[in-house]
């Protein structure tokens, strides 16, 4: 019994891990993450909790928090094939591990490093 413990504990260390050297941060200027998505070309998501997001968060973002991601119950159907898709949350940290999880299952991911309190600071808008 053991063993099956120590090898299921194992291959979902190693997965995590494979997950996360699949996933890219963006590399982008962030004026040009902007205008991608100001033209349609890219979607921006929040991964942070709904809690923060109720606080403050970029006005062209849609959330989708990471700890719904690891569910078995997230709804991918909002999230497109055929674009870019920026992640956020406040300091780059969930966001890549989000970007992880969403490359293994086929779609076009970057993690962005900059937090929201940066990207606030450099031209995104923000609502309430």
């Amino acid at each position: 019994m053991r063993s099956v413990f120590a090898f299921t504990f194992f291959a979902l260390c190693f997965s995590g891990i494979c997950q996360a050297e699949e996933a890219k941060q963006n590399e982008k200027p962030l004026a040009e993450v902007k205008k991608e998505i100001t033209d349609g070309k890219a979607v921006l998501f929040d991964v942070r909790e709904s809690d923060e997001w109720a606080e403050g968060h970029l006005k062209d973002a849609k959330l989708l928090s990471l700890s719904t991601l690891k569910t078995d119950t997230a709804d991918l159907s909002v999230l497109p094939k055929d674009k870019t898709i920026y992640l956020h949350c406040k300091s780059g940290k969930r966001s890549l591990m989000a970007a992880g999880l969403l490359t293994s299952k086929g779609y076009k991911v970057l993690s962005l490093k900059e937090g929201f309190d940066e990207l606030s600071k450099n031209g995104f808008e923000t609502s309430k």
